[in-house]
C-alpha cells in the first residue's frame, strides 16, 4: 500500500505564538533540526519544517504568524486528502468544526484545519501536482516506509487519540476516513488503510479524567531518561513511564506549551509500537 494515500496520517504540526520556544524544547530533547519552508512561509506565516536526526526529509512542522496574531497554541495530526474542499464539507456534515477553511498555498498544497466532534484539532492537506515536487513526494514515501519498518529515535512513528467517548470517536473517524479499529478496550489499534496499525485509540476512564487529546508519538531509546529530560525542560508527565503488555515502554506528556506528545520504545521482540495498553 502507499503510505501517501488519502486518509493516512502523514504529518504533524505545532501551531504556536512562540516558534523558538518549540524549537528550544524539542530540538535538544529529541535531536530535531529545523529549516524554513520558503514556499509555505508567506503573508506573515512562518512555517518551519521538522527533521529527525539522520532523516533527509521533514516529518512535521511548526507554524506561526509574525506577532502571534491568529494563532492558538495547538498541535495537530495532519491527514492526506485527495480533495480538501469536498472533504471539509463532508466532515462538517459528520460533526467536525472548521477552524480554517480549505486554503490554497501557491502550488504547494491546499490545507484546512478542523476540530473533530470531541474537540481535537486535525488538519487536511493535498499533495501538490507541481512537477517541481515530484522528487520530494517520492522521497517522502520512501522515508515513511523506512520509519514504518525501521524507526529511528526521534521520529514520528505512531499517533494516539484519547477519548472519553470511544464510540463517538470511532464512529467519526471510520466515517470520515475509513479507519479501522482492532483489539479490546481500553486500547485499540488504528489501521488507516494498511494491514498493520499506525496508531492507537485510548478510551479514557472516569478515573483518568482529563480532556480528549490527539497526539504524535516519537520513538525514544530510553523513555524514562527522555521523559525526565522533558520534565526538567518544563514538560509534565500525564502517564508513565510504564511498560505495557506488548513490551513497549511508553509515556504521555504535556510540553511547556500544553501540547500532548507521546514517547515509546521498541518492544522486546524488536518491532515498533503496536499498542500502548
Amino acid at each position: 500500500m502507499s503510505f501517501m494515500s488519502p486518509g493516512n496520517v502523514v504529518w504533524f504540526e505545532f501551531a504556536t505564538t512562540d516558534p523558538q520556544a518549540v524549537q528550544d524544547f524539542y530540538g535538544p530533547l529529541l535531536g530535531w533540526t529545523f529549516e524554513l519552508d520558503p514556499d509555505s512561509s508567506t503573508d506573515g506565516n512562518i512555517y518551519l519544517r521538522i527533521l529527525a536526526s539522520g532523516m533527509p526529509w521533514p516529518m512535521g512542522a511548526i507554524q506561526s504568524r509574525q506577532g502571534g496574531t491568529g494563532v492558538r497554541e495547538a498541535s495537530n495530526l495532519s491527514i492526506l486528502s485527495s480533495d480538501v474542499v469536498a472533504d471539509v464539507e463532508r466532515l462538517r456534515g459528520l460533526g467536525a468544526h472548521v477552524e480554517v477553511p480549505a486554503t490554497p498555498v501557491g502550488d504547494v498544497t491546499v490545507f484546512a484545519r478542523l476540530r473533530d466532534p470531541r474537540g481535537n484539532v486535525f488538519s487536511l492537506f493535498s499533495q501538490s501536482n507541481a512537477a517541481r515536487f515530484e522528487d520530494r513526494m517520492e522521497s517522502t514515501q520512501q522515508q515513511m516506509e523506512q520509519v514504518a519498518f525501521e524507526p529511528r529515535p526521534g521520529v514520528f512513528a505512531w499517533f494516539e487519540i484519547g477519548t472519553s467517548d470511544a464510540d463517538a470517536t470511532r464512529s467519526f473517524y471510520s466515517a470520515a476516513f475509513g479507519w479501522r479499529f482492532e483489539g479490546e478496550r481500553p486500547y485499540q489499534s488504528i489501521l488507516t488503510g494498511g494491514s498493520y496499525p499506525v496508531g492507537g485509540l485510548h478510551a479514557l476512564s472516569r478515573r483518568e479524567g482529563g480532556a480528549d487529546y490527539a497526539m504524535p508519538c516519537f520513538l525514544a531509546q530510553d523513555v524514562t531518561a527522555v521523559a525526565a529530560k522533558a520534565v526538567a525542560a518544563g514538560a509534565r508527565v500525564e502517564q508513565g513511564p510504564e511498560t505495557v503488555p506488548d513490551g513497549c515502554h511508553y509515556a504521555r506528556l504535556l510540553d511547556p506549551q500544553g501540547n500532548h506528545f507521546g514517547l515509546f520504545s521498541n518492544n522486546s521482540d524488536g518491532n515498533s509500537k503496536e499498542s500502548a495498553r
